[in-house]
């Protein structure tokens, strides 16, 4: 019985050092999900393992990163700064990420942007001049921009004066996270009366 039982504990042993995975992996594991530098006896900590252990491999990654070891240099550095480890993209390929980045996350847009697509979403279909008359400033460019973003469109022309008509798109919908328009929240308490520079028949 006592050897079976020292037989268990032996394997048992010897599966959790299988199982346990090196210590350059789990390094790399928590450096891909911090977003700030890490410290070293931070990082220690993290992965279960003695500082000097995890400088030594710390100096490895380095070096097998900048492609000093058997490895071709990656696209990407370990980098110590302000007494932490951090990932960052080499400066080689500033440009591609920056270019990529722009294209997925377009910047914010404008608090007279928003203004403005907000009279368009609740005022539509609505002529530049009319929420320009609401906003009480020109909103030529505001309107182009939101034109150039698709949340507007050109809905038609007024028969008797060719001012164009403003309306929101289905991309305006899918930013917001609704259905439609019915979906927009009551403008009545946004407003000091409920009404102030919308018709009547448009207050939701």
């Amino acid at each position: 019985m006592t050897d079976d039982v020292t037989e268990a504990a032996t394997g048992a042993a010897t599966d959790g050092a299988v199982r346990e995975s090196p210590l350059s992996e789990r390094i790399e594991a928590i450096l891909l999900i911090i977003d700030e530098p890490i410290g070293l006896v931070a990082l220690a900590a993290a992965v279960g393992s003695p500082v000097a252990a995890v400088r030594q491999t710390i100096e490895t990654l380095v070096d097998d990163y900048d492609g000093n070891g058997q490895g071709p240099r990656r696209g990407f550095e370990l980098r110590e700064v302000g007494g932490g480890w951090r990932l960052y993209v080499r400066e080689d390929h500033d440009d591609v990420v920056a270019e990529f980045v722009g294209g997925q996350a377009p910047a914010r847009l404008s608090q007279a942007a928003l203004e403005t697509l907000a009279v368009i979403a609740y005022k539509q279909p609505v002529t530049r001049s009319q929420v320009a008359s609401i906003r009480a400033v020109n909103v030529d460019s505001v309107v182009r921009t939101l034109l150039a973003r698709g949340l507007i469109t050109e809905l038609f022309a007024d028969s008797e004066t060719g001012a164009i008509n403003y309306g929101t798109t289905d991309a305006l919908l899918q930013h917001l996270g609704i259905n439609t328009l019915d979906e927009l929240p009551p403008i009545s308490p946004l407003l000091d009366d409920g009404a102030d520079g919308f018709d009547e028949g448009t207050i939701r």
